[in-house]
């Protein structure tokens, strides 16, 4: 399988949107890749945005944040307290959410929830992304759960072995709150970058895996 790269010069920067309902989505969905697109890019810029978390996990999510957007050339965190589990009904004003970050610098990647993902609450940032972003690249991330809404995604990230333990301990050092959860542990995100890791043949057999909807190649 022939990978496809992110071009542009490489000492432009590349700006990331990042885009979570709640505290630990975006580590597990897609903190693998952004750790490897920080270590491979001189410039990347990046807006993290998590729409739920208070308190104490409003302070675990502003930890993962850090941990993970180490050499990031600019950072803008952006922690929301919307309800938890209530997103359908608070949709006009995470809409308005949506509409203050497009009018900042056009992102060149978007990394958003799964539309076909069960948890309501994802579900609601993804179609808001899609209204928002129309003219974006959007990758949309998967997280494992007990709804079992794993699908079949079309784009993967290979990660190597570093990058892959890097982004466990990450997850474990920063979200303490959730470590008595029996899905909450190093088997389970290992395990599927394993999974995505053979499906997309990675040289090291480990990978994130994404869904784009669209996608377009200059020839």
């Amino acid at each position: 399988m022939r990978a496809l790269t992110l071009d542009g010069p490489q000492n432009a920067p590349l700006r990331i949107l990042c885009l979570g309902a709640h505290a630990d989505d975006l580590e597990i969905g897609c903190g693998g890749a952004v750790l490897g697109l920080l270590r491979r890019r001189k410039a990347v810029e990046v807006d993290w945005v998590v729409f739920s978390a208070q308190g104490a996990r409003a302070r675990e999510a502003r930890r993962g944040a850090a941990l993970f957007l180490k050499g990031a050339r600019r950072t803008r965190i952006t922690i929301g307290r919307f309800r938890d589990g209530f997103f359908p009904y608070e949709g006009a004003r995470i809409k308005q959410v949506f509409e203050q970050l497009k009018r900042r610098p056009a992102p060149d990647l978007v990394f958003t929830h799964c539309r076909d993902d069960r948890h309501q609450d994802h579900r609601v940032v993804s179609d808001l992304t899609w209204q928002t972003f129309r003219n974006h690249c959007i990758l949309e991330y998967e997280v494992s759960k007990f709804d079992g809404d794993l699908g079949t995604p079309n784009v993967f990230v290979p990660l190597d072995r570093a990058t892959s333990a890097r982004k466990v301990a990450s997850i474990h050092a920063a979200f303490s709150s959730q470590r008595g959860r029996p899905w909450f542990t190093p088997e389970t995100f290992m395990a599927l970058m394993r999974l995505r890791g053979v499906e997309c043949r990675a040289p090291l057999g480990l990978a994130e895996a994404f869904h784009a909807r669209k996608l377009v190649l200059k020839s």
